[in-house]
């Protein structure tokens, strides 16, 4: 079975919320970032600091720079209010050096791994007793798949993740019947 996006807004935030109150920041900002920013986990565990704080400014960027690991690809991502707010929060409660890793761990003070961020994620979801599982990979999903149940254009979507086709940014996208028929039955274009 394929990766699901979440295509619940209360269970995104249910997630988030979950490592917020445990004030587990860390993974807090994991989850802000890989919804809004749409980003591979490689890619977000790759991030530093400096990355997404400007160390002389004190503060944090309005946009993230960076090449993805998988494509080589240059991209750009504006910085929402969410991730700006939860990255300044973040770095308040830690001693952040502009070459350390954002997403660092306590053990060995280098990036988490992979394999780390899937269980963190995972086990939130099991605790929280969602239907689907998510994984890392449904939170780089999630900011896609609202951003199509809120009329963006999927051009748009598919330069975002960087797809070669509509048919691969659809099947990413996790577009169910249900969704299909939610079309069918809210559209209302006459009104009589």
């Amino acid at each position: 079975m394929l990766t699901q996006p979440i295509r619940d807004k209360k269970q995104a935030t249910a997630l988030a919320i979950y490592f917020k109150d445990k004030g587990q920041y860390r993974n807090f900002t994991l989850v802000i970032m890989g919804i809004y920013t749409a980003l591979r986990i490689s890619d977000l565990l790759s991030l530093k600091w400096n990355d997404v704080y400007d160390f002389q400014n004190n503060r944090v960027r309005d946009v993230l720079h960076l090449s993805e690991k998988k494509t080589g690809k240059s991209t750009s991502i504006a910085l929402n209010k969410e991730v700006f707010t939860t990255l300044n929060q973040f770095f308040m409660h830690i001693h952040a050096v502009p070459h350390e890793a954002i997403f660092k761990s306590q053990k060995t003070g280098k990036a988490i791994g992979r394999t780390q961020a899937y269980r963190i994620i995972r086990n939130a979801s099991d605790v929280l007793s969602f239907q689907h599982r998510v994984s890392c990979h449904s939170l780089r999903k999630t900011l896609g798949y609202h951003a199509w149940n809120n009329g963006v254009s999927p051009a748009v979507i598919m330069d975002i993740y960087n797809h070669s086709s509509l048919a691969v940014t659809k099947r990413y996208l996790g577009v169910t019947q249900d969704d299909k028929d939610k079309v069918y039955l809210e559209l209302n274009m006459t009104n009589c």
